[in-house]
C-alpha cells in the first residue's frame, strides 16, 4: 500500500504532525490512524473474500487480466525490444570477446584485433603502438 514512501517521507509526516498536533495528543492521533488502516484492510480483505465465494471458479478468469496489468509495472520496453531484435542474446556485438575471452576479437572500431591476451611489458619496454589511436 505505501509502497513509494519512504523513511524519509515517515520522518517528515512525523515530525509534521508533531508541530501539528502538539506531543500530547500525537500518539492518540497515531492510535486512530493504525486503527483506521486495519479496518480499511479488513474491509477490503472481507469484500475480496464474498466475492471470491460469491464467483466460485469464474474469479480466477476475473482476476487474470488484472494480474496482466500489474505484470505492465515492471515493463522494460528497451529489455522487450533488445530481446525481440537480438532473439535473446545478451550480448548481440560480440563486446564480452574482448582480450582472449574466447570467440572473434575486434577492436572497438569494429578492426580484428590480437587474437591472444597483451602480456605485460618488460622493464624498459616501450608500448607498441596503435595506428589508429594516434
Amino acid at each position: 500500500m505505501f509502497e513509494s514512501v519512504g523513511w524519509g517521507e515517515i520522518l517528515v509526516l512525523i515530525i509534521a504532525g508533531l508541530f501539528i498536533l502538539g506531543p500530547e495528543r500525537l500518539p492518540d492521533a497515531a492510535a486512530w490512524l493504525g486503527k483506521s488502516v486495519r479496518k480499511v484492510r479488513d474491509f477490503a480483505t472481507g469484500a475480496r473474500q464474498q466475492l471470491r465465494d460469491e464467483m466460485g471458479p469464474e474469479y480466477d478468469e476475473f482476476r487474470k487480466p488484472i494480474e496482466d496489468l500489474r505484470e505492465l509495472r515492471s515493463f522494460d520496453p528497451k529489455r522487450v525490444v533488445t530481446q525481440h531484435l537480438f532473439d535473446g542474446d545478451t550480448d548481440p556485438l560480440g563486446m564480452n570477446n574482448i582480450n582472449g575471452n574466447g570467440g572473434d576479437h575486434y577492436k572497438p572500431n569494429g578492426y580484428p584485433g590480437a587474437t591472444k591476451s597483451a602480456e605485460p611489458l618488460k622493464p624498459g619496454e616501450k608500448p607498441p603502438v596503435d595506428p589508429d589511436a594516434t
